[in-house]
């Protein structure tokens, strides 16, 4: 069975940037080269002492702090690498959540659950609004965190797959919802707690308002703006520009694709298929139940009634998002055991799982199919932790704000200045949270002084680090993404993966940029009670 070709289907730019970018060396030896190359620069930078003073810290003398930059070839660096590896690689934030996840999801995808769940559901359900359903489904998706990586995105290859449409582009424009749309939502979520406790800790280490107090919706109505936004964008790119790219696709013989050989018009069902839905329904309820019993029951093990225990209202310090935090947590397990169950019902009740031996193959087989991802985040991890050993992501903060700092353009530009200087950041430092606890310190006091409240430069920050997320290779679940498209198209490579999202990150940070620009200008609120604009007190 031919293969399809992607090669012969890219155009213009994105040819030359598909056939650069599969000339690349795989991303493990990309990750160890750089590390290479990383060592280097350390040493040249501690042996010339480079160094920043930070604007806001200050000494007990009242001096500036000085960042330093440290050699990783020192020998308390050498000493971290080599003493320090198995938690390095084993406290890698996005390892845990994948191997949970796909050990259920491996078992819904081998016994046939989700192709067949898919095709039921695209039976009655028009072509054309696949694309809007998987964009708006990835977005709202965050709430559940890395799940929606592991758990989003293949299940919107195998939905296209169904409805006979590329699965490529099902790939793509969940990619984009969930990595590119990253800080879009219509609700506040764990992120909105995540990067505003970074950014009170900003407000509260530079003094210069003690009564700022952090709030989850202070961003509740610019990202609700963003999904409105994003939708309708992704969804034109991924019909208007990335499918007729990918041309019309036929089942090939990866392993996924051979379970459509035949069936991507089939609107029927056998009767095995029906009777194995119909119990895998029966699974997904009593898992949900399970949750909600944990949540409101009696004990509510995933509610932490502490964090809103009688007084906490009165002191101010009563927190919703802190009382949610362990059900937040659970998702990822949640994912786990719901894929688990459903895919365990259905094969027992379509006759693909026999008995329990058949279930530990299929587990086992997930596992099998993330041995890459592991050699991959042990690359990854050490040079995510070896890059904050040297300082040298702070003190390239550190200098990046203060060239923005010193530009004098109107306050508008300087928020989209820092949309493209996080944009930029963001294609060699992947986790959100780390960037933020970097440069929240320096951009929130320097906004704050001219005149943008904390909840703005928050704002112009998400904006940044979501769009470019899609094109960077240093993206932790950049590698993961390239192998699920891989077992749709085995010739897919790192310039394809690369080519294909291009067109999403240009017109996000574009649309992403303008409403930032305009919501500046009109001034609208951020949030409840949250404006654009701010004062110090006293002014």
């Amino acid at each position: 069975m031919a293969e399809a070709k992607l090669e012969s289907t890219q155009k213009g730019i994105l040819a030359w940037v598909e056939r650069t970018g599969n000339r690349l060396p795989d991303p493990v030896f990309i990750f160890f080269y750089l590390i290479g190359i990383l060592m280097v620069i350390s040493v040249l930078m501690a042996f010339f002492g480079v160094t920043a003073e930070h604007p806001v810290q200050t000494n007990a003398d009242g001096s500036p702090v000085i960042i330093k930059s440290f050699s990783l070839l020192s020998p308390d660096n050498i000493q971290k690498l080599w003493v320090q590896m198995p938690k390095t690689f084993t406290h890698f934030h996005p390892l845990g959540y994948v191997l949970v996840v796909m050990l259920g999801a491996g078992v819904a995808e081998r016994s046939g659950f989700f192709a067949a769940g898919m095709r039921a559901a695209v039976r009655s359900t028009p072509v054309f609004l696949l694309t809007p359903v998987v964009a708006l489904v990835a977005m709202l998706g965050n709430h559940a965190a890395d799940a929606g990586y592991v758990v989003l995105i293949p299940l919107a290859g195998i939905l296209f797959a169904a409805a006979g449409r590329h699965p490529l582009a099902g790939i793509a424009a969940a990619f984009a919802g969930v990595s590119g749309g990253f800080s879009a939502n219509l609700l506040p979520g764990q992120l909105d707690a995540l990067l505003f406790g970074i950014t009170e800790e900003a407000v509260a280490i530079s003094g210069l308002d003690p009564t700022w107090t952090m709030n989850i919706a202070g961003n509740w109505y610019f990202i609700a703006a963003m999904t409105l936004l994003y939708l309708p964008l992704i969804w034109f790119v991924t019909d208007k520009v990335i499918e007729p790219r990918l041309g019309k696709w036929s089942p090939g013989d990866g392993e996924l694709a051979a379970q459509f050989e035949g069936k991507e018009k089939s609107d029927g069902l056998s009767v095995g298929e029906k009777k194995g839905l119909k119990w895998a329904g029966f699974a997904a309820l009593g898992i949900v139940v399970l949750w909600l019993l944990m949540t409101f029951g009696p004990g509510t093990p995933l509610i932490n009634e502490e964090a809103c225990a009688p007084g906490t209202i009165e002191a101010g310090t009563c927190s919703v998002q802190k009382t949610l935090s362990p059900f937040y947590t659970s998702l990822v397990g949640g994912f786990m055991a719901l894929f688990l169950a459903c895919g365990w019902a259905y094969g027992k009740a379509a006759g693909t799982i026999k008995n329990k031996q058949d279930l530990v193959d299929m587990m086992t087989g997930a596992m099998k199919d993330m041995g890459y991802y592991l050699v991959l985040s042990f690359a990854a991890a050490h040079f995510v932790a070896m890059f904050g050993w040297s300082n040298l992501g702070l003190i390239s903060a550190v200098h990046g704000a203060g060239a923005i700092q010193s530009t004098g353009l109107p306050l508008p530009i300087v928020l989209g200045l820092i949309i493209l200087f996080s944009a930029t950041l963001n294609l060699f430092i992947g986790s959100a949270s780390a960037k933020w606890a970097l440069l929240a310190p320096i951009l929130v006091p320097m906004l704050m002084l001219l005149g943008f409240s904390p909840e703005a430069s928050t704002a112009a920050y998400r904006v940044g680090d979501s769009a470019t997320n899609i094109i960077t290779p240093l993206m932790v679940y950049f590698p993961l993404i390239l192998i699920f498209a891989k077992r749709w198209q085995k010739g897919f490579g790192l310039g394809s993966l690369t080519a294909l999202m291009i067109p999403y990150s240009v017109w996000m940070l574009i649309s992403g940029i303008a409403l930032m620009v305009i919501w500046v200008i009109l001034g609208i609120p951020l949030g409840p009670d949250v404006s654009v604009g701010y004062s110090l007190p006293g002014q």
